[in-house]
């Protein structure tokens, strides 16, 4: 039987919806431009703290309610090994993402690493659920999105701005954020929204069950849990920019946010909030 007329028409209707919110993509880069000269790290830069903390209270609600029952369920019915898969197969997803922003760094040889985990995982790793590529010596996947790649052309983090549901970000993260998913991710061209909605759940679950340990850290040792995550974010965003390197002086915070979340390291004793004022 030949698929109805309303499946022909649905990559053209995509393709437009992308054309529509590749504007206001342009729109977020030229304006997180405004704050370019300043890549290094400085004052926290918060004018809408107000706002901030609303939507911060709001989102632990939603964590309470939501997220953290999920991501409860989800550590005690899946076996280790099948998370490890998960992990791996939204490792293998962002690929595409990680190679184009390589390249716009000029991260050559991290370009070639990020292309060979990719076809050796997609192929003998069936999808990317197993890590065949470390398996044979290939070092491991690292991390890269368009807000690191505005970092490298000299693009500052502009103001912090917390996301209902998605939590810490910055104005250049947002625009990094859109680009990434409307222009660089290859996938919602080749597969129904219903799949990357589904792919997206997962990925926030998984990644809710990693950082919990964290999370129970700062809160059980922060005196103001919001200026603690603010700072944290920041501050691990820095060391993704510089690849991991740490300067000296680091936080207790920027050590525990950079860990992997693997790893349920336990807070400090001796650390001390970090900007526990607004």
């Amino acid at each position: 039987m030949s698929k109805p007329a309303a499946e022909h028409l649905r990559p053209p209707d995509r393709r437009w919806t992308r054309l529509f919110v590749a504007r206001p993509a342009a729109v977020l880069v030229l304006a997180a431009c405004l704050w370019a000269g300043h890549a290094r790290a400085q004052e926290i830069y918060d004018p809408i703290e107000p706002v901030n903390r609303a939507i911060f209270a709001f989102n632990q609600v939603v964590d309470g309610l939501i997220l953290d029952p999920a991501q409860q369920i989800y550590g005690y019915v899946v076996p280790e090994p099948a998370k490890r898969g998960v992990r791996n197969f939204l490792s293998n997803l962002a690929a595409p993402i990680i190679f184009v922003n390589d390249l716009l760094q000029g991260e050559r040889e991290r370009a070639g690493v990020t292309l060979g985990r990719f076809m050796i995982n997609t192929t003998l790793g069936l999808g990317g659920i197993f890590d065949f590529a470390s398996i044979v010596g290939m070092e491991p996947g690292h991390d890269e999105d368009f807000g690191q790649t505005l970092a490298v052309y000299g693009v500052s983090s502009g103001p912090f701005i917390m996301l209902p549901i998605l939590g810490p970000s910055g104005l250049r993260d947002v625009t990094g954020t859109v680009v990434d998913a409307f222009v660089f991710n290859p996938w919602p061209y080749y597969v129904d929204d219903e799949v990357t909605l589904g792919v997206r759940i997962v990925d926030g679950v998984d990644t809710r069950y990693r950082i919990d340990p964290v999370l129970d850290d700062l809160e059980a040792n922060s005196l103001d849990l919001y200026a603690a995550i603010r700072s944290g974010y920041l501050q691990r965003r820095e060391a993704d920019i510089r690849n991991g390197a740490s300067p000296a002086g680091s936080s207790a915070y920027e050590d525990i946010f950079d860990q992997d979340f693997d790893d349920e390291q336990p807070l400090p004793s001796d650390a001390a909030p970090v900007d526990a004022g607004g």
